[in-house]
């Protein structure tokens, strides 16, 4: 984003990637429909961002949701809003668009160099690259670093440039895996039976925060939109006390009287996955999940078990790795960079994207800021070029 917008302004870009080619992530998002952005009013949009809020609330108002849906419009891609208010290409695929995008670099005479990968600057400035032929060096009027997070690291971004950062000065938060999965020891029944089935329309409560939504139960945990729209505090919670409890409302649109009315209308002689089963449709994943909450022996008076069925606890144990994470947290602090996006420690080096220290949750969020940090940071380019030529 940051190398067409300088193109169009008139300036030689030249992009270099780690990877045999580009957009990889990007295309790797594609795999779920290529979620753009989100089509809710700004001032529901910004507080997603949490406490990235503030630095990225004009970073996005500059460039906003239906400048992102225009954009993807001029390369031939239109868009259509999901019944979740989700924004996607009607292709619900990245490939068309990164060719077009890529169509258009080339118009605008982008150089490309993939195979590149940065290690930092050599003695006199120059940006340093390792490639199959050897090390080789760039001298930039200006560069913009949009080198990722590190989670999904054979897609290319690795987390490799945080210690070279901070030895350059920069403050740089810890790397650390947002949008992730979480442990939970399971028994082996649920490990072996039920690893790849959903949870659907289920609520979860951390703290506060209650949420419809569906889980993925996994070999190791729990995964899903339901825990990934709660995974920061999650993480924080288990990085402060060791665990996490998680509550499941089974039934969210029923009352405990509603259930306690059904379950006690069932034969008291049938068994109890039956009877629950018959009255209220659970799965058996769902009354295995209960006996993981709640003990294996669960309640037969149908208060006690509708009281159960709204309230059933899981405790998390642990982070599944950042590799696997859809997103990262940490990163360059945005007390180290200007209004421009420049770090200051290092004038004429920009950041843009997942590298800069902000998260968010899955949505459309997580694309429409790393395009506004791109668009931003060009921006920031093109206001120092022409500053030095004032001068």
């Amino acid at each position: 984003m940051a190398a067409e917008r300088l193109a169009e302004a008139g300036c030689t870009v030249t992009v270099y990637d780690r990877m045999p080619s580009v957009g990889r992530k990007l295309l790797m998002a594609g795999r779920g429909g290529l979620n753009l952005t989100h089509s809710e009013a700004l001032e529901a949009f910004l507080p997603r961002y949490g406490a990235a809020t503030t630095p990225l609330t004009p970073l996005i108002e500059a460039f906003p949701p239906t400048a992102l849906i225009a954009w993807a419009d001029g390369l031939g891609q239109e868009t259509f809003v999901g019944s979740s208010g989700r924004v996607f290409p009607k292709s619900l695929k990245a490939s068309p668009l990164l060719r077009a995008w890529l169509a258009r670099l080339r118009t605008l005479g982008v150089e490309i160099r993939p195979r590149h990968d940065w290690t930092g600057w050599d003695a006199e400035g120059r940006l340093r690259f390792n490639t199959p032929d050897g090390a080789v060096t760039a001298a930039p009027d200006a560069t913009i670093l949009a080198l990722g997070g590190a989670s999904w690291p054979r897609l290319g971004s690795n987390g490799a440039w945080a210690p070279v950062l901070a030895k350059a000065g920069v403050a740089v938060s810890a790397l650390r895996p947002a949008n992730g999965g979480f442990d939970v020891a399971w028994s082996d029944i649920v490990r072996e039976r039920f690893a790849g089935e959903p949870l659907k329309g289920v609520a979860v409560t951390f703290g506060r925060v209650r949420l419809r939504g569906e889980a993925m139960v996994t070999r190791h945990g729990l995964e899903g939109g339901a825990i990934y729209a709660l995974s920061a505090a999650l993480r924080d919670a288990i990085e402060k006390e060791g665990s996490a409890r998680l509550w499941f409302d089974l039934r969210p649109d029923m009352t405990e009287g509603q259930l306690t009315t059904r379950i006690a209308q069932t034969p008291a002689n049938q068994s109890l996955a039956n009877r629950l089963r018959k009255a209220l449709h659970l799965t058996p994943l769902e009354t295995n999940l209960l006996r993981e909450a709640h003990g294996k022996d669960l309640p037969s008076d149908p208060a006690a078990l509708a009281t159960a069925i709204k309230g059933a606890p899981l405790t998390l144990t642990g982070l599944r790795p950042i590799a696997r994470a859809i997103s990262t947290a940490g990163g360059v602090a945005f007390a180290a960079v200007d209004a421009r996006l420049m770090l200051t420690a290092r004038p004429g080096v920009f950041v843009a994207g997942e590298m800069l220290d902000w998260e968010a949750p899955t949505g459309g969020y997580l694309l429409q800021a790393s395009f506004a940090t791109g668009v931003a940071a060009a921006r920031g380019v093109l206001s120092r070029l022409s500053g030095a030529a004032k001068a």
